[in-house]
């Protein structure tokens, strides 16, 4: 009796290290397949012709129509710098400089997916629509309330997700620091 009591321990055991870690690296990934920067993380695998298994797995359980490896690369933000959520009721500044592309966006989405940028705005920033700073680097505001120069407006409550592509990008071929992506500065909160 005692052994099958052992049994199925083992095999609950088992079953929810495996399951626990498949949902882990489907839903985060971090330590699987994906690529992190500072607050930034991409999935690099994503439009090669064969993927590892963790970003197939993201692909089926996001079904988001990818770029393709030559065409860009998709880096997204859920927390600031210092590691505190995103959320609107905080201001943000987006400084320093971008890796190199042919163009780039970037993008406010909430939980769902869906552009929470303010109606009657421009639904993202583009690199060809910006001020830039004499070295090149980019300072660019998000939040709900006025901010000077760049700004992306947002609307609503809640927390958020900041996305911004690079088009036309070999960003992964000799790229490792930090300072390679702009860092994203909490400013004042409601």
């Amino acid at each position: 009796m005692r052994f099958v009591v052992y049994l199925l321990m083992m095999i609950a055991v088992a079953l929810g290290v495996g399951f626990g870690l498949s949902y882990y690296a489907l839903t985060d990934g971090r330590l699987f397949g994906v690529a992190q920067v500072g607050p930034w993380h991409a999935w690099p695998d994503v439009g090669a012709n064969a993927p590892n298994p963790y970003t197939r797995g993201h692909l089926a359980r996001t079904a988001a129509f990818e770029l393709g490896q030559a065409e860009g690369l998709q880096f997204t933000a859920t927390a600031d710098s210092s590691g505190q959520p995103l959320v609107r009721d905080c201001a943000y500044r987006i400084a320093g400089r971008t890796p190199l592309a042919s163009f780039w966006t970037l993008v406010a989405l909430d939980e769902t997916g869906i552009n929470i940028a303010a109606p009657d705005t421009a639904p993202a920033m583009r690199s060809s629509n910006i001020v830039r700073s004499d070295d090149g680097a980019i300072q660019i505001n998000v939040g709900t309330r006025l901010m000077p120069l760049n700004w992306l407006e947002l609307t609503g409550e809640g927390p958020f997700r900041l996305v911004l592509t690079l088009y036309d990008t070999a960003v992964f071929s000799g790229f490792s620091s930090d300072e390679s992506m702009p860092a994203i500065v909490r400013g004042n909160c409601a």
